[in-house]
């Protein structure tokens, strides 16, 4: 539930999400890092930039997750994110401009700009950076953390 703002940190994110789903937190904590150096630290013209070769060398690579259809839709994304630089002035912007919105809203937008982005991704993403509430219950320690950082679902 904190705010993140780095494109590459955003990129990451959805990234982990989307290669999370159907599968459990743990095992994508436990690959992040080899994730993290198979992509090229999320830098999101490095990734756009990935052809056929890349993709065969991430199929082949028992570090991470060898989804084809998750890494395409990562490699995809990542040139989707490139268009927003240009339309609104980068990812954090495009996300920002469009706060609030419901669940609902937010799915149906996701869907129209990138890939493999349904509702659990979805929600998950905009909960973990701070536009969605739900991370942490009041009574936990970590929501005062939250709170002090003034996250976006928090001014709405």
């Amino acid at each position: 539930g904190f705010p993140l703002e780095g494109e590459a940190e955003l990129f990451e994110r959805l990234s982990l999400e989307i290669f999370q789903a159907g599968l459990s937190w743990l095992l994508v904590l436990k690959k992040r890092e080899t994730m993290r150096v198979a992509f090229d630290v999320f830098d999101v013209d490095t990734v756009a930039a990935y052809g056929e070769a890349d993709k065969e060398r991430l199929v082949n690579d028992a570090g991470i997750i060898r989804n084809r259809l998750k890494i395409a839709s990562i490699i995809e994304n990542a040139r989707r994110i490139q268009g927003l630089r240009e339309s609104n002035g980068g990812f954090a912007a495009w996300i920002d401009a469009h706060h609030p919105l419901t669940l609902e809203e937010w799915v149906k937008l996701f869907r129209k700009t990138f890939k493999f982005t349904g509702p659990e991704v979805v929600n998950e993403f905009l909960m973990s950076i701070g536009y969605l509430p739900g991370g942490h219950r009041a009574d936990c320690p970590v929501f005062a953390q939250i709170a002090a950082q003034n996250p976006p679902w928090m001014t709405d």
